[in-house]
């Protein structure tokens, strides 16, 4: 069962390049979750303590604003959510939602602080992966804001960049 479990999750960029070794320790420290559709893993605004990877089913990652939940992503198996958790000390961001019956494994920052009094090559490998998901969700959002904003300054027919003398023209 381990080596299924290992399978999935060295498919998650989060995990990956660790040992065989860490992960089995990771593994070891996880809890599998099961929910049913239509219910939370957590809501927003719920203390954050852990990071979760779905090994079956989908899970909405829902964002309020003005009493009303939009959907920021849909994620299926081999997808993590929740990795903020385990980089800063904020409540949840997000509210993550079982879209169908669901099971996810949970691995909770203790399990990191283990890992780290262990192996802290193996640590800094996997905060460095945290990083570079997290990186890389911020650039998604921010080309999408980008792309929004533009779509709506160019029906109002702003013009999209001023015009500007590049500091590097030549004299």
């Amino acid at each position: 069962m381990v080596i299924a479990q290992r399978d999935l999750i060295q498919r998650i960029s989060v995990f990956g390049a660790l040992s065989a070794e860490a992960l089995d320790f990771l593994l070891q420290r996880t809890t599998r979750v099961t929910r049913e559709g239509r219910s939370c893993f957590f809501r927003e605004g719920d203390q954050a303590r852990s990071i979760y990877v779905i090994e079956s089913g989908r899970v909405a990652i829902l964002k309020n604003w003005e009493n009303r939940e939009y959907l920021l992503r849909t994620l299926g198996p081999a997808d993590c959510f929740g990795e903020m958790a385990l980089m800063e000390m904020y409540p949840r961001s997000a509210t993550a939602l079982a879209v169908i019956d669901s099971t996810a494994f949970e691995l909770d920052s203790a399990a990191l602080l283990e890992l780290y009094q262990l192996d802290i090559e193996q640590f800094t490998l996997l905060q460095m992966n945290l990083g570079r998901e997290v990186s890389r969700r911020l650039r998604d959002a921010n080309d999408k804001m980008f792309r929004r904003s533009v779509a709506g300054d160019a029906e109002k027919g702003d013009r999209i960049l001023p015009q500007f003398e590049p500091w590097y023209a030549p004299e």
